[in-house]
């Protein structure tokens, strides 16, 4: 339901690994905010159920329909009007880099990079990323849970070179105001004290590099 609330942010992005509840926080916030909501929409990917399978012959075209899908998305953003609602995305535009860093060969990034650097010179930044984490073993269990079919091939070596990709990325960004989380803990749907915590921190996090490490509720 939402409840209008007032917070200093106009375009928030979540990021994070695989099963760690990127869109589910998304959904919530965008949710009590009355915001628009962007989605990666990754079932939408003809490509993602075969990457899985066999990662060689399917990072290439997963990775680039991802690109298309998402600079046509924050095109949307930037062309619309300045004043409507706050928005809220479940992904964060670099974020595509970083899988492709970790899931393509050197021929394949180099073109990859080409097409990347030509198609995001405008794309719109976040004035607060929240970055989700959580350790692999907890990652795994919430893939199980929620069952999808593309998924099943996710092993815990691949979900751990995402995981090191991430910690190695968000070590060295500053080009938004950064909340870390650590998701491992908590429950953000079923649990309105865990995600009453997090939202108190996200409306008063307004610059810099900030953590959030809460006891589960």
């Amino acid at each position: 339901m939402s409840v209008n609330l007032s917070i200093p942010h106009n375009f928030i992005a979540v990021e994070g690994p695989i099963g760690v509840g990127k869109t589910t926080l998304a959904r919530r916030l965008s949710e009590v905010l009355s915001s628009d909501l962007i989605l990666e929409e990754a079932e939408e990917n003809p490509f993602l159920e075969r990457f899985y399978q066999d990662p060689k012959s399917g990072a290439l075209p997963t990775q680039l329909y991802f690109l298309f899908q998402r600079v046509r998305q924050l095109q949307d953003v930037r062309q619309s009007d300045m004043f409507s609602p706050v928005r809220v995305a479940d992904y964060l535009m670099e974020k595509d880099r970083l899988f492709a860093r970790s899931t393509l060969d050197q021929d394949e990034l180099r073109l990859y990079e080409q097409v990347y650097q030509n198609l995001t010179i405008d794309a719109p930044k976040p004035d607060l990323v929240i970055y989700l984490q959580a350790s692999v073993p907890v990652l795994l269990d919430r893939i199980k849970k929620r069952g999808r079919a593309a998924e099943n091939p996710v092993t815990k070596e691949y979900l751990q070179t995402i995981c090191d990709a991430y910690t190695d990325f968000f070590y060295y960004y500053d080009e938004s105001p950064l909340l870390i989380v650590n998701a491992s803990g908590i429950d953000l749907v079923e649990n309105e004290a865990d995600f009453n915590m997090l939202l108190d921190q996200i409306k008063s996090t307004t610059t810099g590099r900030n953590y959030f490490n809460p006891h589960p509720a």
